[in-house]
């Protein structure tokens, strides 16, 4: 293990979210009778950002983000981790490490953890109900770094405002791609 704190985003991450979220999104375009653009398209419109995808899709519906947010809300009460995601954690903790977690979603997160049954892994969960701005603002980190007295950490996320954030705070980062096992940031 090569540092002490593991600061985490969440969606895309740790959990597997942006199946869901496309799905989400699609059923709430059709709930409003508009053209419904192929899987595909709309996932990587979401992988971007959620305002990328509406400003492309759904711009001109003021209640849009709302609705879309519940389907996305319903269907991530079934939450699925990235392989290793549990494994990880619980090493990183019983190695006397730390983990955090920093997600612009509301504090429907930590409900999200305690379902996926990963909830006690983390020292501090920071969501979009605490106060920060969003992504890639480096304030969250910048707090735990000075409330944790961190002398070292590692950001892992799967987009460029997670890694961009995690380099302005003067941490490590990690680009996690999906593509192969959480436990392999420990290698």
């Amino acid at each position: 293990m090569n540092y002490q704190n593991y600061i985490w985003d969440l969606g895309g991450t740790l959990l597997d979210n942006y199946e869901i979220s496309a799905k989400a999104f699609r059923e709430t375009l059709e709930e409003y009778g508009r053209p419904v653009p192929a899987h595909d398209e709309v996932y990587a419109a979401l992988k971007i950002s959620t305002a990328e995808a509406i400003s492309r899709y759904a711009a001109d519906l003021p209640d849009f983000l709302e609705h879309y947010k519940y389907h996305e809300g319903v269907d991530l009460a079934n939450p699925i981790l990235f392989k290793g995601a549990k494994e990880t954690l619980e090493q990183i903790v019983s190695s006397g490490g730390r983990n955090f977690l920093w997600s612009h979603r509301n504090n429907q997160v930590l409900d999200i953890l305690a379902v996926a049954g990963i909830d006690h892994f983390f020292e501090e969960v920071v969501t979009g109900d605490s106060g920060f701005p969003r992504k890639p603002d480096p304030s969250a980190l910048l707090y735990l770094k000075d409330k944790y007295q961190m002398a070292d950490a590692l950001v892992i996320g799967d987009r460029e405002i997670d890694l961009e954030a995690g380099r302005a705070a003067g941490m490590a980062v990690y680009h996690f791609d999906g593509q192969r096992s959480l436990q392999s940031i420990l290698e």
